[in-house]
């Protein structure tokens, strides 16, 4: 493999000490050189504080940004640091994340090497209990499909069931969706995508990057000999509100500039999206 160096990008709101673990995570891959580029997105000043402090300790980049950008337009300003100091690739990794095999980007870095098509690399993503969130499945695509979440709405399920969006995770393969808690980006090719899209602010973030993936007639490719473990809580998410909010924003910005859907089909996917987060309003004032 050639040897080569690696942009690591992490982006943090008032995520310090998770910032803190993933940094010395990842100080600890081996046969790799790495620029870690920690990107704060207008954390309130205890914490941002704390994380620039952190990188000159640790010899880590530091870039603030004078406002919350969102998830995509935020990593966009690391992403595009990395374009301009001339990276061939970059991995984008959330502050939760861990690596515990020292061979992660080795493996990762192979991987995307095999073929000068594959646009973005996803490992295999565990929780500490041990449950994969990669590769995704986003079924078909079809309009036709857009009521499928009644039957799944108000059904009870377990922290250690596999999630219903998740296939195969043993299998390595090309594949039609990612995690972005954790991913290989080929800068040339996401440069020639426009970056991520930051009309979205936060949720849904995936579908979309993976459509701009196959309408640019290039891949996803999920590694399964790589691992690495995403310890998110889901109490730093907010309130069901705010999470709706950015939810259906994503949701309805994919059905208009990426699903592809007809004219007609839009309109009831739409629809549809909106009675979806009216049912879920309801169901979280009903288990409050």
């Amino acid at each position: 493999m050639r040897n080569m160096k690696i942009a690591i990008i992490i982006l943090n709101y008032n995520s310090s000490a998770d910032c803190e673990k993933c940094i010395r995570s990842l100080k600890r891959q081996e046969n790799q050189e790495i620029e870690i580029i920690v990107v704060d997105n207008c954390s309130e000043r205890e914490d941002r504080c704390a994380v620039e402090q952190l990188c000159k300790k640790e010899g880590c980049t530091f870039i603030a940004n004078n406002k919350n950008l969102g998830y995509n337009a935020g990593n966009n300003v690391g992403l595009r640091y990395a374009a301009s100091k001339g990276y061939e690739y970059a991995m984008v990794a959330n502050p939760d994340m861990e690596f515990p095999q020292s061979d992660f980007l080795q493996k990762m870095i192979a991987t995307i090497e095999m073929d000068k098509d594959i646009a973005v690399c996803g490992s295999d993503i565990v929780t500490p209990l041990g449950i994969h969130q990669n590769p995704k499945r986003v079924g078909e695509g079809k309009w036709q499909d857009s009521f499928s979440w009644v039957k799944d709405i108000f059904r009870k399920k377990n922290m250690t069931d596999v999630p219903d969006w998740i296939e195969a995770p043993e299998k390595s393969r090309y594949c039609q969706c990612l995690n972005g808690c954790c991913i290989l980006l080929r800068m040339t090719l996401i440069k020639e995508m426009g970056y991520f899209d930051e009309r979205t602010f936060l949720y849904g973030e995936e579908p979309i990057l993976a459509r701009q993936v196959e309408m640019s007639g290039k891949k996803l490719y999920y590694d399964a000999t790589a691992q690495a473990v995403h310890d998110h809580k889901k109490s730093k998410e907010g309130t069901p509100a705010y999470c709706s909010k950015h939810w259906k924003h994503s949701q309805i910005l994919y059905i208009r500039h990426y699903s592809g859907y007809p004219i007609w089909g839009k309109i009831y996917a739409e629809l549809s999206t909106h009675l979806y987060f009216v049912a879920l309003n309801i169901y979280h004032k009903i288990r409050k």
